[in-house]
């Protein structure tokens, strides 16, 4: 069974300037929750193909392989390691997606695709997960957003602020 989880925010950037940062698929350490450092392993840094590693720590990480790109509108990556499935995933997709919605500010919306592993389990454990991967996706968002309007890399606590609205 494959599941899928969205969420979108609006950014306050004209899309050409969001496009510009989301493009640059280097800069994930920069709005990923948990991610410390992100490594281009390809030899092309953007397109079909274009792969990365992004970190959790200094020796934990996932690769991310850009499957499907359409300039100034996203891309889907595929989350993997080696030919392997990313743990704990049977497979997974990511796909960034912008859209522009006039006014100088575009939609982003941030999409996690994924079938769970061992059979009934899989199914019941996916359940178990859905709010907790529904969170993470949405703080996907809400980081980009952070990053894309200030600059400056999300912390824990700038998306705790904006979470609770005091940013």
């Amino acid at each position: 069974m494959t599941r899928e989880v969205s969420a979108e925010v609006i950014i306050d950037l004209p899309l050409d300037d969001a496009w510009e940062k989301l493009r640059d698929i280097s800069l994930a350490h920069n709005y990923v929750p948990g991610i410390v450092k992100t490594e281009i392993v390809s030899d092309q840094a953007e397109g079909v193909g274009a792969s990365r590693y992004v970190y959790r720590n200094a020796s934990s990480y996932i690769q991310e392989t850009v499957q499907e790109w359409q300039e100034r509108e996203g891309f889907l990556i595929h989350l993997h390691r080696g030919d392997k499935p990313a743990p704990p995933f049977k497979d997974a997709w990511f796909r960034y997606a912008l859209e522009d919605t006039g006014n100088g500010q575009t939609r982003l919306t941030t999409s996690l695709r994924y079938q769970m592993p061992w059979g009934r389990f899989g199914a019941w454990l996916g359940d178990r997960m859905a709010g907790f991967v529904q969170a993470t996706i949405a703080d996907v968002a809400r980081s980009m957003k952070l990053y894309y309007e200030t600059g400056e890399p999300t912390t824990a606590a700038a998306l705790k602020a904006y979470k609770t609205g005091k940013r």
